[in-house]
C-alpha cells in the first residue's frame, strides 16, 4: 500500500484495479468461448475502460478534495482573497493531505500562541486596572474625606480648615503625578516620545540633579556624593532631559528608601563603547523575591511605606522605558539592610 498517496496515484491504482478485474473476466469468457472478441479489440476496450475510470476518479477526487480543502482554508485563513487570487484548481500530483495537515498544524500552533498572548495581556490588563483603580482611590478618598469634614462645619474652625485644605491639595498633587506618569509611559510605549539625541557630560548632569534634590536629601541627612574614581567627566550621547528624569527618579528613590544619615553614591564606569552609570544607597534594600518586579507598573515592595512617601508607583517603570528607548539596559542589585544599586548604560559620545 502507498503511504500518503497523491490523488493521481489513487486514480491510477483504482483504474488499474478495475482494468485488471475486467481483463481477468474478459480472458475467462474468451477462453470459454462466451466472448468471441479478438485480443486487439479486447485491449482497446480495456484501455478505454482504464482511461474512463482514471478520468472519472480524478474528476471526483478533484471536486471532493478541492471543496474540503477550500472549507479548511476558509476556517484557518484570516484574510479574504480577491476572486482573481483564489485558486480554481489543485495540483493532484502533490501530497495535498500532507500540505494541508502541515498548514493546519502551523495554524493550530499560531492560534495557541495567540491565545497564550491574549491570556497574558488579559491578566496584565486586569492587574493594571486593579492597580490604577487602587492608586487613584486612595487620594480621591482622602480628598473626599477632607472636603466632607470642611462642609460639615470644619471650614469655620481656623485650626481645621487650613490644615485640611493643605492635605487635600497634597492629594490632588499626587493624583496629578499619577496622571502625568501614566501619560509618560503611554508616550514611551506608543513610540510618540521622540528622543533628541545630543552629546553631554553625564557627570555635570548628575551634579545638577544633586543640586535639585539637595533639600530632599538634607531632610533625611543623606549625603549625595560621587563614588571614588568618578571625578572625571564622561561624554555620552542620549536625550539629556530624559536621562535627567532617569537620574531624578533613581536618586529620589535612594533618598526615600535610604537610611537616615546615610548616603547616595553615583559612579561612572568606562565599558568601551558604553558608560555604565550606577546609583547606590545604603538603605533598607529590596528582598530577593521582589527584585525581578521592581520595574513593573505600580509595583511596591513596601506598599504602606511607599505610599506614605509619595510618588505614583510608576517611576521605575518610566526609567526602564526611557533606557530601553535608548536601546540600552538597566539592572538592579540589592540586599536587605545593605542597600540597592541601580545601573544603566549609555552610549559613549
Amino acid at each position: 500500500m502507498l503511504k500518503n498517496p497523491t490523488p493521481q496515484q489513487i486514480a491510477l491504482v483504482s483504474s488499474s484495479f478495475v482494468a485488471a478485474l475486467l481483463t481477468a473476466v474478459a480472458a475467462l469468457f474468451r477462453l470459454t468461448g462466451l466472448l468471441p472478441i479478438p485480443w486487439a479489440g479486447l485491449l482497446l476496450v480495456l484501455a478505454i475502460v482504464f482511461a474512463a475510470t482514471y478520468l472519472t476518479t480524478i474528476y471526483y477526487l478533484r471536486r471532493y478534495i478541492y471543496r474540503k480543502i477550500k472549507l479548511i482554508y476558509k476556517s484557518i485563513h484570516k484574510h479574504k482573497l480577491h476572486p482573481e487570487e483564489k485558486p480554481t484548481t489543485i495540483d493532484l500530483s502533490a501530497d495535498i493531505i500532507d500540505e494541508v495537515e502541515k498548514e493546519v498544524s502551523e495554524w493550530a500552533e499560531n492560534q495557541a500562541e495567540e491565545i497564550k498572548a491574549l491570556k497574558k495581556w488579559q491578566e496584565y490588563r486586569r492587574r493594571f486596572l486593579g492597580d490604577i483603580s487602587h492608586e487613584l482611590k486612595t487620594p480621591i478618598f482622602n480628598i473626599q474625606g477632607y472636603l466632607e469634614t470642611l462642609l460639615d462645619g470644619g471650614m469655620y474652625d481656623p485650626q481645621v480648615h487650613r490644615s485640611y485644605l493643605e492635605r487635600a491639595n497634597k492629594n490632588v498633587e499626587r493624583l496629578n503625578t499619577i496622571v502625568e506618569d501614566l501619560e509618560s509611559i503611554s508616550r514611551l510605549e506608543s513610540g510618540e516620545l521622540i528622543l533628541e539625541m545630543q552629546n553631554f557630560d553625564i557627570r555635570d548632569l548628575t551634579l545638577e540633579v544633586f543640586e535639585d534634590l539637595e533639600m530632599q536629601a538634607r531632610e533625611r541627612r543623606i549625603e549625595l556624593i560621587f563614588k571614588p574614581g568618578a571625578d572625571q567627566h564622561f561624554k555620552v550621547r542620549a536625550d539629556r532631559e530624559s536621562i535627567r528624569q532617569v537620574l531624578v527618579n533613581l536618586v529620589s528613590n535612594s533618598i526615600k528608601y535610604g537610611r537616615d544619615g546615610g548616603h547616595t553614591k553615583v559612579g561612572f564606569y568606562d565599558m568601551d563603547r558604553n558608560i555604565l552609570v550606577e546609583v547606590a544607597d545604603n538603605g533598607i534594600g529590596i528582598p530577593k523575591e521582589h527584585i525581578n518586579h521592581v520595574f513593573e507598573r505600580f509595583y511596591r515592595v513596601d506598599k504602606s511605606r511607599s505610599r506614605s512617601r509619595g510618588g505614583s508607583g510608576l517611576g521605575l517603570s518610566i526609567v526602564k522605558h526611557i533606557i530601553e528607548a535608548h536601546q540600552q539596559t538597566i539592572n538592579v542589585r540589592s540586599s536587605i539592610n545593605l542597600g540597592s544599586t541601580f545601573g544603566f548604560t549609555l552610549t559613549k559620545a
